[in-house]
């Protein structure tokens, strides 16, 4: 079976490239700039192939004989939609690193047109959502009745252009979260409140992270909300750009601030990466009051979208895929997070789960 690559040339797929060579796999390499193409073809020694996602021939042409694709070229509000069309009419499985809530709401929506495409769509496999959606799901396994879900997650690591980028194009959004079964929008920074990574009691804060989406489609749980960890200074600009979220909007303002971030670094270096932490921890509760906790220690997470990313693609590879729109926990287990390097998984007590 064949696997492409897709935005394999940026920062974070040249990181999932190289995890894929790693691995023993030959994975197509693709993007709609034919000279970074070549130059990963030539670096890795793999088959290339360029076309873009404004034109749907083409692409339908460039997925005609793979199985498998690995999206890695965001945003994927932009890029998600043409991308799994083409999947859905060539019979690809299609798997990507998006954190999106529209992207995963709009992947579930053709839950049934990949069934009848006998393919698996499963948005999602990086470190969005992978380590969040595995302990969302673990935690619904030890509270079946569980109606109320809250994750965060801590990163101690900084962002790639491609990211900054992401959240400069969702820049007045405002938040989200899940109440009842239902997506509701609700202002920036809308709550707060005191966890414990393993680390000492920290401040997070709501944001409209994936989970919103996909915790609901692993778990059932109707009501959710995703938290992360910033500084008091940061969740006061937060709450701030709730009064200029049209300035926020505007576009002039995104191409400036676009422009400043393409002046960045395209992300944390190797030293970085190998330094850097991630770290998650999940509540579950009944309406009895019962409740369940779980933390998650792991790598620096381009370092874990790499690696969960290439697995994701390996499991389908090797005739793992269930046809429908899938998370990462219903399509690979609540105990998928847990077969990588440096990864721990504690319950309440600190002790740590096989």
């Amino acid at each position: 079976m064949s696997l492409l690559i897709y935005g394999a040339y940026g920062y974070t797929g040249q990181l999932v490239t190289e995890q894929a060579v790693e691995r023993g796999l030959t994975p197509i390499v693709a993007g709609r700039n034919a000279q970074k193409v070549h130059r990963i073809s030539t670096q890795y020694d793999l088959p290339a192939r360029v076309f873009s996602l404004d034109m749907p021939r083409e692409i339908r042409r460039g997925l005609e004989d793979v199985d498998v694709v690995l999206h890695c070229a965001g945003p994927f509000m932009h890029t998600s939609a043409p991308m799994l069309q083409a999947c859905l009419d060539t019979g690809t499985h299609y798997l990507d690193i998006t954190g999106e809530i529209e992207v995963f709401e709009a992947a579930a929506k053709r839950d049934a047109e990949a069934k009848e495409a006998g393919i698996m769509v499963c948005p999602g496999v990086g470190f969005d959502v992978v380590p969040t959606d595995c302990t969302a799901k673990y935690l619904s396994e030890q509270l079946p009745d569980a109606t109320t879900l809250e994750i965060a997650f801590m990163g101690l690591g900084r962002v790639s252009r491609g990211t900054a980028l992401t959240a400069v194009s969702n820049l007045g959004e405002g938040g989200m979260v899940r109440r009842n079964g239902r997506i509701v929008t609700v202002p920036p920074a809308w709550t707060t409140r005191e966890v414990d990574f393993g680390r000492g009691p920290k401040t997070v804060v709501s944001i409209p992270w994936g989970d919103v989406s996909t915790a609901y489609h692993s778990t059932g749980i109707p009501n959710v909300t995703a938290y992360t960890y910033l500084p008091n200074n940061a969740i006061t600009l937060l709450r701030l750009s709730r009064y200029i979220s049209w300035l926020l909007k505007w576009e002039p303002v995104k191409r400036v601030l676009e422009a400043l971030v393409r002046m960045q670094p395209a992300g944390p270096d190797e030293d970085e990466r190998e330094q850097g932490v991630t770290l998650v921890w999940g509540r579950a509760t009944n309406d009895a009051g019962d409740e369940v906790t779980a933390r998650l220690k792991g790598p620096e997470g381009y370092t874990f979208t790499a690696q969960t990313s290439v697995a994701a693609a390996q499991h389908v590879l090797d005739g793992g895929a269930t046809p429908g729109f899938q998370t990462p926990s219903t399509a690979f287990g609540s105990h998928f997070v847990r077969h990588f390097e440096g990864v721990e998984v504690l319950d309440e007590s600190g002790k740590v789960e096989g």
